[in-house]
């Protein structure tokens, strides 16, 4: 029986626990502030895909992760009771020019290439629907790989899940076995005092969640927002992204712009109420994607961090091959993905 300590109870720690859980270790999972308690209690969850262009490793791992997503959530669901948010139902995005819809229609020729029968990108015409954002060219990108999630909801259905297979989140404890630490900014700012470089940083959002019931029908993205449906009857809109602030926990005006603009994206949104206002810090790693792997000089201790604006789609593949890594030695980490990667 392998035994795990994982430490920090955010989307890749809640991850990775339940992947090892179902495979048989034991688990404990320590964070003194409890679950989702930094990024990923936020409330936006677009599980949108790379553009299908210019094929990469790193576009295919996030390709597996979002056709996995299905299944791994609604198991969670399942054995926990709890409900995720999580839905596949697209994306619509405007065309803005003549140039854009070339480029588009070269984007879904490859989608055939890369998604293969999996998922679509195609070119569609506006029909003037009060959920779908203008096009000055009357031309949409709709993709159906694209999905949402709530981010709080979903972390406590792992949490109610992994509760089900005698496994909680503790507010402290001593390491047992082999050691996961999925810390997130904090864990960022400790490798980069660690190693006297710049690891990665903690980058500000800020969402809000208004009182408005667009429950089935696909994303939205324009004007650089995302507008998420969920399936509580509320619609979520952000995200700013700030590398520079002074409170990184507060909402401001900043996020009355990205309100402005959603509004001004989906004007059946004008009216309204907003009900929750968001902002916290998202673990960037200096390589900008999710840094995965063995803890260099500390045998035994691994890394899931990094997560940024990708977590939430990333975790169900992260939570496969980390598992992979830890209970069974063997490493499937794409190259660019690697703590050596942020170095």
């Amino acid at each position: 029986m392998v035994e795990i300590t994982i430490r920090g109870a955010g989307i890749f720690g809640l991850s990775v626990a339940w992947a090892c859980v179902t495979r048989g270790a034991t688990v404990q999972i320590i964070d003194p502030f409890g679950a989702a308690s930094g990024a990923s209690g936020g409330i936006v969850g677009a599980l949108a895909p790379h553009v299908p262009e210019k094929w990469s490793a790193k576009k295919a791992f996030q390709l597996d992760s979002l056709l996995m997503a299905e299944t791994f959530w609604r198991e969670i669901e399942t054995v926990g009771g709890a409900q995720s948010g999580y839905a596949r139902k697209g994306r619509l995005q405007p065309i803005m020019n003549d140039r854009g819809v070339e480029l588009a229609q070269r984007r879904a020729e490859a989608a055939q290439d890369y998604w293969h029968d999996n998922a679509v990108w195609q070119v569609v015409q506006a029909t003037g629907t009060d959920w779908e954002p203008a096009s000055p060219t009357g031309w949409l990108i709709y993709d159906s790989l694209s999905a949402l999630i709530h981010p709080r909801q979903a972390c406590t259905a792992l949490v109610t899940a992994l509760q089900a297979k005698g496994v909680t989140v503790q507010s402290e404890g001593d390491d047992r076995g082999q050691v996961l630490w999925a810390t997130g900014v904090a864990g960022l700012q400790e490798m980069s005092a660690t190693y006297d470089r710049v690891v990665g940083a903690g980058e500000k959002g800020q969402a809000a969640l208004l009182a408005h019931d667009a429950r089935g029908l696909p994303q939205l993205f324009a004007d650089g927002v995302h507008v998420i449906p969920h399936s509580d009857g509320t619609v979520a809109v952000g995200s700013t992204t700030e590398r520079y602030f002074d409170a990184p926990d507060q909402t401001d005006a900043l996020l009355d712009d990205v309100i402005t603009r959603a509004c001004a994206v989906v004007p059946a949104l004008a009216n309204a109420p907003v009900i929750d206002r968001w902002a916290g810090l998202r673990p960037r790693s200096h390589s900008r994607a999710p840094m995965l792997g063995a803890w260099p000089d500390k045998p035994g201790h691994f890394i899931a961090n990094g997560g940024f604006k990708i977590g939430f789609g990333m975790a169900p593949k992260i939570a496969e091959v980390m598992a992979e890594l830890l209970l069974d030695g063997r490493d499937t980490i794409p190259d660019g993905f690697r703590v050596s990667d942020n170095l």
